[in-house]
């Protein structure tokens, strides 16, 4: 009876407001999103790409918190070219990528929905897009490269009009063409990716940015067919640190004014990377029908093995085709730091400043020990250039 009367006076206590809110509290409103509960196989040959995008909808209509999309580990999803669209109702979107996502096997089975055969994954106009996870994306590159001029190919990851990016961890092996494009991007942080290709695989550049600003790639390793990274026409205040390249053509400005059109790049700075077995170093690459101008690049404490071109200004990036006299204009070069360069050249000419008519202004090198090979003095070449050279090894004769 005693039992009986205290759980008596204790209901008396208990608010019916109280128990109102117990029964109609609501669900927390989801934040992750695992693409295997959209319907995702994960086995390699299953097509995931609607189950990715089924999953995508729901990630970039959700408010709440910072939503997720899960690609859990331990599974492959094949996909289809697949383009996952913004903008986003968060300010923050994270896809969490555990797991391997591939693309076809042969460039005969890519399905394509539409005549925008650019990309195979794209995401486009997501402000705040955070894509980490230390998983895979393997483009499948092989049977693309065997007929690369039969054929476009696609670049395998890209991203346009994506402000406030980040990207990294990731890996990312055998694109078809260019691994990463960051297209119209306001700042992103790339860092901590890992980019193969086999070294004779054509135009496989690790990262390619154009039309972009306020870009830091850093602490990566490039190993490539091509550039390792190339910065192209509409980009500035670009900053590149702690990366390890090579094989591959190194870290490229360029190539600018193809076609004769209008080219701009500036403030770039490039440091503290290792070129390793490297076609190039530090390139500048002009056409010379362009005009525009590349100025404010600085290369600064390089390490060089066995690199065959270490430095190279070329503003006859063009130099097998005909181009008559009365369309040479040229794209201006100008204010271009080389400082902190050395290790060894493959090549007699470690250093090559070919410039055009146009001419190179303000070219400083300074702090420059590249040695060659089994004991071979290295040499440097020059045409309308002006500039300085301070403690350089080799002398580059434009500037005594």
């Amino acid at each position: 009876m005693k039992l009986l009367f205290v759980l008596y006076l204790m209901s008396l206590f208990v608010s019916p407001i109280s128990c109102f809110r117990l029964v109609n509290r609501k669900p927390l409103a989801q934040k992750s999103f695992n693409v295997v509960n959209y319907g995702a196989k994960g086995d390699s040959n299953t097509d995931d790409s609607n189950a990715f995008l089924k999953a995508w909808q729901e990630v970039c209509g959700s408010t709440q918190g910072t939503p997720t999309l899960i690609i859990p580990g331990g599974k492959k999803f094949m996909l289809q070219p697949s383009s996952f669209q913004g903008p986003c109702k968060s300010s923050t979107v994270k896809v969490m990528m555990m797991g391997t996502i591939i693309a076809p096997q042969s460039s005969g089975k890519w399905k394509w929905d539409s005549r925008d055969d650019d990309a195979w994954i794209s995401f486009s106009h997501i402000k705040g897009l955070i894509i980490s996870g230390e998983g895979t994306f393997d483009g499948q590159g092989a049977s693309w490269w065997k007929n690369y001029n039969d054929h476009g190919r696609p670049t395998a990851l890209q991203f346009l009009g994506c402000d406030n990016l980040k990207l990294g961890p990731l890996r990312h092996i055998d694109s078809p063409k260019n691994h990463i494009s960051i297209v119209d991007c306001n700042g992103a942080l790339i860092s901590h990716l890992h980019i193969i290709a086999p070294e004779n695989s054509p135009n496989t550049d690790g990262i390619d940015i154009s039309r972009s600003t306020n870009i830091i790639i850093e602490h990566s390793t490039i190993s490539t067919g091509d550039d390792c990274i190339a910065i192209n026409s509409g980009s500035k205040f670009i900053n590149i640190t702690a990366i390890n390249c090579g094989p591959g053509h190194g870290i490229s400005v360029g190539s600018l004014g193809k076609d004769g059109k209008y080219a701009t790049v500036e403030e770039v700075h490039v440091s503290h990377s290792i070129f390793t077995g490297t076609e190039n170093g530090a390139r500048i690459k002009t056409w010379t029908a362009g005009t525009g101008y590349a100025r404010k690049i600085t290369y600064e404490d390089i390490t060089l093995i066995k690199v065959n071109n270490p430095i190279i200004i070329d503003q006859h990036y063009d130099a097998l085709e005909s181009v008559s006299d009365s369309v040479r204009k040229g794209v201006k070069v100008s204010d271009v730091t080389f400082r902190g360069f050395r290790g060894t050249a493959n090549e007699k000419d470690a250093i090559e400043l070919n410039c055009a008519r146009i001419g190179c202004t303000n070219i400083v090198l300074e702090n420059i020990n590249i040695a060659g090979l089994g004991g071979e003095k290295p040499s440097a070449s020059c045409n309308n250039v002006q500039g300085s050279c301070s403690s350089c090894n080799p002398n580059v004769p434009c500037f005594h």
